[in-house]
């Protein structure tokens, strides 16, 4: 998803930055707007634009709080405090716009992982038939063996486009995800180790018993599967074993920012997104939204509390910066556009946030029904600024039936589409309801070994084999391990893919700054991707029914403007071709 906004000092020496106005400053200025239940609570301190973060940071000292981190591009603070009304007194401070609760730090009395249903649907369907739906194809010349899947691949024209260019070895594409399996035989020859960071820390209560000393884990793992699955898409060896990616000769770059759990919080995400700046990587792949709230609303939804709309704030104007900091440095920056079936021109009512229980702080946490207006909500990163949003189609170049979209195009809020896959299409046919309908990319050993689809000794179990666990070996011996999954997180990184093909072959070195290797502007990578997509025009009639694959009519979708742009597929299919012609 994507979108984005903020403001600047009060009286009494209190700070609410452009933007962080209403509840949300009162909340940040007012004695005990949030107060603290523990004896230590961790917190995120954003310092207004024109404040020095090092000073703001030495002022937290000072009041007592422990600095944990300071990222000063973007000018927010990670502290811990045993101040009971640490948010109020710290608003309180020359130089600070807001404050929110640090939940990626905080603990949770759920124990309970971030799981996208719609990505597995497959495996938790009863009914459902696993394979391809139809003969085994043969093994295509010239690809790896489990090409004959992808048919996502032919969609986009990427074999095609590989006869031309597979990617330079000086692109990056960094997978802001739950991590890279960096030793998987599809991805190892491609995986930049050296600049490989991770920017979590495990929380116990929903991530599980730390694996790793002080509970971070090596950037060179991947204890979810979602990560390894995004890059495999984008960046998958041309090796003859296993599958092959968009751009299989560019370099993947972990800048991990998701827990194990599958949340993506604030700090580690805009952590991410800054080093990503820094270090020079070209594309950014973020199939996530920014938890624990579905829509973050400027000046909170109608019935958010002061200290719930200061955290929102607190995350639009952060991510905003962050973004936008990115996008400066040549970072190209893609995202899903989400799995809710949601026209983002008029979103429904939010049932599912805060999707995080903190028991640190004194405000309800449990999920409650919250009214969303797409003038003031928005959906991060998708909908934040220089975002290329992707929606996800099926095999039949249908939109997913669980694939967001919008009815007001002139937002920009969806800019292409790309496969994600849609586990019901092919309705009718042998097809339907198939494994051979979604994405099959790389998958972690050691997630499917802990999920039981691969037993210890390496073999597929029964589990496996009935979830369309696939192995592969190469003629070493050496064998890697895939997986198929749907949604707009599977749609994005095809879009990232095409979008590092287009740097490698239009690109040129940076003069003033030769270690950054090849870059494109951003702007020319997007135009790039809008201008060669393959039309594709709305259904006839407009819209997009899925009863028959057994959906109700809250999934029926409108489909709005020409064939050049509308709103199911933007500009049109990313093609692959398109870019290095």
């Amino acid at each position: 998803m994507t979108r984005g906004r903020l403001v600047a000092p009060v009286a009494a020496g209190a700070m609410v930055v452009a933007g962080l106005t209403g509840a949300a400053a009162v909340a940040s200025a007012s004695p005990g707007a949030v107060t603290a239940k523990g004896d230590t609570s961790s917190w995120l301190v954003l310092a207004a634009e024109d404040a020095s973060a090092a000073a703001v940071a030495q002022s937290l000292r000072a009041s007592g709080a422990k600095v944990s981190s300071v990222n000063a591009e973007i000018g927010l603070i990670s502290v811990t405090s045993s101040d009971a009304s640490f948010s109020a007194n710290a608003g309180s401070i020359v130089g600070v716009a807001g404050v929110a609760s640090d939940v990626s730090i905080g603990s949770s009395p759920r124990r309970e992982e971030k799981r996208d249903s719609v990505e597995k649907e497959a495996a938790a369907d009863r009914s459902r038939t696993n394979g391809t739906g139809k003969a085994a194809p043969a093994p295509l010349p010239g690809r790896d063996p489990l090409d004959k899947h992808l048919w996502g691949m032919d969609m986009i024209n990427a074999p095609a486009a590989h006869e031309r260019e597979k990617g330079n070895k000086g692109v990056s594409v960094g997978i802001l995800d739950t991590g890279i399996q960096a030793d998987h035989p599809d991805l190892a020859d491609n995986f930049d180790v050296a600049r490989s960071r991770n920017f979590t820390t495990d929380i116990v209560a929903i991530d599980g018993p730390c694996e790793f000393t002080d509970c971070v884990d090596p950037a060179t793992v991947d204890n979810d599967g979602h990560g390894t699955h995004v890059a495999g898409t984008i960046g998958a060896s041309l090796n003859e074993m296993g599958v092959s990616g968009v751009a299989p000769n560019v370099s993947l770059v972990n800048i991990r920012g998701g827990q194990d759990s599958g949340y993506f919080f604030l700090g580690p995400v805009t952590s991410a997104l800054t080093y990503a700046g820094k270090v020079g990587i070209d594309v950014v792949n973020m199939s996530f939204y920014v938890d624990p709230w579905l829509y973050n609303c400027e000046g909170g939804a109608p019935q958010d509390s002061a200290p719930a709309a200061a955290d929102q704030a607190v995350i639009i104007e952060a991510m905003n910066r962050a973004l936008k900091y990115a996008n400066k440095r040549d970072v190209t920056l893609v995202g899903a556009l989400g799995n809710s079936h949601e026209d983002l021109s008029n979103p429904r009512n939010d049932l599912s946030s805060p999707d995080y229980d903190n028991p640190a702080f004194d405000w309800d946490t449990a999920p409650y029904e919250r009214t969303i207006s797409n003038s003031n909500c928005l959906d991060l990163p998708v909908e934040g600024p220089n975002v290329i949003g992707v929606s996800s189609l099926g095999p039949s170049g249908a939109k997913s039936d669980f694939s967001n979209y919008a009815t007001d195009v002139r937002f920009g809020e969806i800019e292409v589409s790309a496969p994600g896959g849609w586990f019901r299409d092919g309705f009718g046919t042998a097809s339907y309801r198939t494994d051979g309908n979604q994405i099959l990319s790389t998958a972690p050993t050691g997630v499917l070994m802990a999920s039981g689809e691969v037993d210890k000794n390496g073999n597929v179990t029964k589990i496996g084999r009935d979830n369309g666990v696939l192995k592969d070996c190469n003629a070493s011996g050496t064998c890697g391990y895939y997986q198929w999954l749907q949604g707009t997180s599977m749609a994005a990184p095809h879009a990232a893919g095409v979008a590092a093909l287009a740097v490698s072959h239009h690109g040129s070195m940076d003069e003033e700054n030769a270690d950054r290797g090849f870059t494109l502007e951003p702007k020319e990578v997007s135009d790039l991707l809008k201008k060669t997509a393959t039309d594709h025009a709305c259904p006839a009639g407009g819209l997009q029914e899925y009863l028959r694959e057994g959906r109700s009519a809250e999934f029926t979708a409108r489909c709005v403007g020409s064939p050049e742009f509308n709103g199911f597929y933007g500009a049109g299919i990313v093609n692959a071709l398109g870019v290095v012609e």
